[in-house]
């Protein structure tokens, strides 16, 4: 008699585990969808098969059987191998991990099925001379996947070198072999543009898209083409790490630094993790591509872990942007009291009359809550984590989102003594404001989160101004992420502080990689770009360092701190939290779980369990949210991973409350981009 062990497809938590079924007939293998009867009324649910066995670990009169298979949604079983990792790694349930791998939405009516990008065309192309950096790259990797070594490689290369055609070199490689391609780019805006090229190279029937604007019956008919084999290259959001494929030989992160790999919903995975297990798997090759690698993925070079290819010149030897630093304080003491300095207005008044094309990024849709002095620019920050602060108007104190410290408002700045403080309050909707004002006769379109909810709204946008229809764009980071347009001469950073500021351990990496890549938008035809960064704290190193694009001194520095600091890549910051109707039991639920982990990790490392007493923080209209956030040091378990052995912890409390049925929602979340 053969017995299956089966997930059950459900949300409860009090059925995250694994059941077993007999299986009389069907020949249900690992991976396979199969129907079951469940629960005391025996009603039909789906499920997942994790594993085969010839025995069972329960009574036999209590063993139901498979009712049959469902073969549209049948799975690998290296993708089943990766849902149960996945489990273990994030602290989730097996029903969130399998969740990843399936399509939502049903299939389209009968020879109906939509193209997602149908007006996409196949302006078939030749490939394109590769430079000799772009060859010394694309052999390297290539040689891997010939030999089928599972390697790991970083291409760094400065904004608008050419590693998109690296990418379709090393794809090409694949198709050769028999073998398939993820493609991955940091946002849904970025995956029109990259499809349109490789269309040109390998044609459409060989492309699927996978990302969150398509709707749920275009999802599931790319998600078939995916599973059936006849999609060959898969191209998406961060979504499509989990896109069906077999005998997978490359997956390639397009800027592979950005955030949005990170999700921040449940659940809260990091997409560079799931491409390595995936690779791994296959025996495939992971390929990260940036201007402004990550410091941990940059780190991870000198560890040997990756291998660091470069490109240093543009691929059209167009020289690299020049990037001016003004110092704002200097503009509120010469009494200009706008948002431009008078170094942006003249630079965005030249482009203009000499037709070209300009952008304005400030990174925030409202307003960021650190306090400064705008006399000397200091940011008040916490003593003990080297975090900015974070101003709560209630209270009107300062707080520290990793530790908890409470601090009051000083009236004047502990630095310079002056009592001009305030907190940053301006978005992209003032931006745009400012620019109709100043510049009246130019035409202005915002790109941001709130303007484009729809992707024909997003598409629009872009498409006038890669036409010229449109000379100044206002936006978020949005702006800064590997649009490639001929004619934009100037851009600007209206107020970089607010992502130096921003309370993260990250915040002056993300600063120094948006500058770099906002820059990359500028000066991308034939003539030399210009961009004015605008700034309170001008001799910060971030800055020093990325006006003269010196990214390996900023590295140097920026290691130095996070060893220091033990932020990863030399540990890892968790953040539990707990979510309630009752803000009691939330508050309840937050302090057993500090106790709980200060006690199981015991007395050498419980102080890495930050006591945290925020005030409550409001989720949705009736829910309330609290939070602890703990430290975990890098590899100083006796297994080598310090890391499971907390989650391990963090998993027993959550089982512990679920037994309990206790009204509280715990979600863990490793490495998160911000804490709020």
């Amino acid at each position: 008699m053969k017995y299956v062990n089966v997930v059950v497809e459900n949300k409860s938590k009090h059925t995250d585990m694994i059941f077993t079924y007999r299986d009389c007939d069907s020949g249900a293998k690992t991976g396979d969808c199969v129907l079951i009867p469940f629960g005391r009324g025996n009603k039909t649910k789906r499920g997942f098969v994790f594993g085969i066995t010839d025995a069972a670990d329960c009574p036999e009169e209590k063993i139901k059987d498979i009712q049959g298979i469902d073969p549209n949604l049948c799975l690998s079983e290296e993708i089943i191998k990766t849902a149960a990792w996945m489990k273990q790694r994030y602290a989730i349930t097996y029903s969130d991990a399998i969740n990843c791998f399936l399509p939502p939405g049903k299939p389209a009516a009968e020879g109906k099925q939509k193209e997602p990008y149908k007006d996409i065309e196949g302006n078939y192309t030749q490939p394109d001379a590769l430079t000799g950096e772009q060859r010394i790259a694309a052999d390297a990797i290539k040689s891997a996947i010939d030999e089928g070594r599972q390697e790991n490689f970083l291409i760094h290369g400065v904004t608008a070198s050419g590693k998109t055609q690296v990418y379709m070199e090393v794809i090409s490689e694949c198709l050769d072999r028999g073998r398939t391609a993820i493609v991955l780019v940091p946002e849904i805006s970025l995956t029109g543009q990259l499809i349109e090229r490789f269309v040109g190279r390998f044609g459409k029937e060989a492309i699927a898209a996978m990302h969150s604007r398509l709707t749920q019956r275009e999802r599931y008919d790319e998600w078939q083409r995916i599973r059936s084999g006849k999609a060959k290259i898969v191209i998406g959001a961060r979504m499509g790490v989990f896109a069906p494929l077999a005998n997978i030989g490359a997956i390639i992160m397009d800027e592979e630094h950005e955030a949005s790999y990170k999700s921040d919903m449940t659940p809260k995975y990091d997409t560079v993790e799931i491409a390595l297990k995936r690779t791994a798997a296959w025996g495939g090759v992971l390929v990260l591509g940036s201007a402004t690698p990550s410091v941990t993925s940059y780190e991870r070079c000198r560890e040997g872990i990756y291998h660091l290819l470069t490109l240093k010149e543009r691929y059209n030897k167009t020289p690299l942007p020049h990037i001016e630093i003004v110092d704002m304080r200097e503009e509120l003491r010469s009494g200009n009291m706008t948002i431009f300095s008078r170094r942006l207005f003249d630079a965005v008044s030249d482009a203009l009359r000499e037709g070209e094309q300009v952008i304005l990024m400030q990174n925030r849709r409202g307003y960021s809550n650190f306090v400064s002095c705008r006399e000397c620019g200091a940011v008040m920050k916490c003593p003990e984590c080297g975090i900015s602060l974070v101003y709560h108007k209630s209270s009107g104190s300062l707080e520290c989102h990793y530790c908890g410290r409470k601090y009051r408002l000083p009236e004047k700045c502990p630095e310079c003594g002056g009592r001009y403080l305030k907190h940053f309050g301006i978005g992209t909707e003032q931006v745009t404001e400012a620019v109709s004002k100043y510049f009246p006769d130019a035409v202005t379109a915002r790109l941001d989160f709130d303007t484009v909810k729809k992707r024909c709204e997003m598409d629009r946008i872009l498409s006038d101004f890669a036409k010229k229809k449109t000379d100044i764009l206002v936006g978020t980071q949005l702006v800064a992420k590997g649009l490639d347009f001929d004619n934009v001469g100037v851009v600007g950073i209206i107020a970089a502080d607010v992502t130096l500021n921003i309370p993260d351990f990250r915040s002056a990496e993300r600063t120094f990689q948006l500058i770099t890549q906002a820059a990359g938008r500028a000066g991308r035809g034939t003539k030399q770009g210009l961009v004015v960064v605008q700034t309170y704290e001008p001799d910060n190193y971030t800055f020093r360092f990325a006006k003269d694009n010196d990214y390996d001194d900023f590295f140097k520095e920026e290691i130095k701190l996070r060893k220091f600091m033990n932020y990863p890549p030399f540990g890892d910051i968790i953040m539990v939290s707990f979510t309630s109707a009752d803000e009691r039991d939330a508050v309840s639920a937050a302090a057993r779980c500090e106790a709980y982990m200060k006690n199981a990790l015991g007395s050498e490392n419980k102080g890495n369990v930050l006591s945290h007493k925020p005030d409550t923080l409001f989720k949705g209209r009736d829910s309330f949210r609290e939070y602890i956030v703990i430290k975990c040091p890098k590899n100083l378990g006796s297994d080598g991973n310090e890391r499971n052995r907390y989650m391990f912890y963090l998993e027993s409390f959550q089982r512990k409350l679920t037994d309990e049925k206790a009204n509280v929602n715990i979600t863990v979340d490793v490495n998160p981009y911000s804490i709020f």
